[in-house]
């Protein structure tokens, strides 16, 4: 089987990561996931939602969105849709799951997940650089003693799966997609804990099998994109 960028089934396409891409914001990333590409923004704001208040926790939420030429033909220029809250929605709780929310304080911290180019993965790979965005935000916090203790209490990692032309593939690109008769975006933490599992049949249905073949395979996928973010934050690491 011949995916149509020569990729085998189990691999996924090369991510590269900077960090600290934008100037002005406390923590950014631009991610890159073969053709799809994210500016993701990490920004503080020392209030928090009016649910909160009084509370002693922080909060973490997103904001989500695609250029016009972003896609093969020009979109209209977004407003906030059905599609982008329920993306948004996804990423704030994914990137929740991994965050201490009391060592934040009455904070918030709002990411913002801007597509430049898309060719499928746009919200798995906004989690991702969402993260990277995130962490380096805390940090920040942590070293200029905003926050007195370093609030991350694990790495993420999240990838699309799916089965195409009969076979059990990782990472898909757009037009595979489209193609696919069942696809899945999985978010992780570093020992298997699922944060969020969205699957749908495209086409018919989909077995048990299935299901724990596709899960075994975004696990083999998420485990190296922990890894790549482990080597990222090398420096992080050894001072917390």
């Amino acid at each position: 089987m011949l995916r149509y960028d020569k990729r085998a089934p189990n691999q996924l396409r090369k991510i590269k990561i900077e960090r600290r891409f934008i100037k002005y914001a406390e923590g950014s990333s631009l991610i890159e996931v073969g053709s799809t590409r994210i500016i993701c923004t990490a920004s503080l704001e020392e209030r928090v939602p009016s649910f909160l208040r009084g509370s002693g926790s922080g909060w973490v939420t997103s904001e989500y969105g695609m250029l016009p030429r972003s896609t093969q033909t020009r979109n209209l220029r977004e407003r906030v849709s059905g599609r982008n809250m329920e993306i948004q929605r996804l990423i704030g709780r994914s990137l929740r799951s991994v965050v201490d929310l009391k060592k934040l304080g009455e904070r918030t911290i709002l990411i913002d997940c801007d597509v430049i180019q898309a060719d499928g993965g746009t919200r798995t790979s906004s989690i991702v650089g969402g993260f990277v965005a995130l962490v380096d935000c805390l940090y920040k916090l942590y070293k200029e003693a905003t926050i007195s203790e370093f609030p991350i209490t694990d790495f993420l990692g999240a990838v699309s799966v799916g089965i195409w032309k009969g076979n059990y593939i990782l990472d898909l690109t757009y037009q595979e997609d489209v193609e696919a008769s069942v696809d899945m975006n999985i978010v992780m933490k570093t020992k298997g804990e699922f944060v969020e599992i969205q699957g749908t049949a495209e086409s018919g249905s989909f077995s048990r099998t299935d299901l724990d073949r596709l899960i075994d395979l975004a696990k083999e996928g998420i485990d190296e994109i922990i890894d790549l973010e482990r080597n990222l934050f090398k420096d992080i690491l050894s001072n917390i």
